[in-house]
């Protein structure tokens, strides 16, 4: 099975970093980055293509701003999933992976999405979008099944 995994700055690298190292043997794995995130990318334990797009928005872009990057996105994710076309994307919760992981859904690729380990008593943006189309959400509190109905509570992963 061949895995794209979106990694974002910080705490979600860290968090796919060590599901990728709690993972058996046997995947293949493809990471998908930000252009300006050398830290993420030095992370990566295991192999596997890295390819790299542009942030979906920063905090401080206006509304037109971040549609246009957003955009953006959508045509290299496009492109990514053409590409290097996986099996499934799995993600940690940084915007950058909302236009990829809707995208592979509508090519019928499997979206597995990870709540933040942050979130403790409410959901993330990217976890309000990807919850209504991954085909299956872990949460990493058990407090958090009551905003995610149809999650799965997996404990956590760092």
């Amino acid at each position: 099975m061949r895995l794209l995994v979106v990694l974002g700055s910080g705490g979600h690298t860290a968090q796919m970093v060590r599901l990728v190292e709690m993972l058996p043997e046997g995947f293949e794995y493809v990471y998908m980055v930000g252009l300006d995130d050398q830290l993420s990318e030095s992370k990566i334990t295991r192999p596997g293509e890295v390819y790299k797009v542009h942030r979906a928005r920063r905090h401080e872009d206006g509304f037109l701003k971040s549609v246009v990057k957003v955009l953006r996105l959508s045509v290299e994710s496009f492109k990514l999933l053409r590409s290097a076309k996986p099996d499934a994307v799995v993600s940690a919760g940084p915007g950058t992976a909302v236009p990829v992981s809707a995208l592979a859904r509508l090519m019928g690729k499997k979206v597995i999405y990870i709540e933040d380990w942050s979130r403790v008593y409410s959901r993330s943006a990217t976890g309000r979008i990807i919850y209504r189309f991954a085909n299956v959400t872990f949460v990493q509190w058990p407090e958090m099944k009551r905003l995610y109905p149809r999650a799965v509570y997996a404990g956590r992963l760092s």
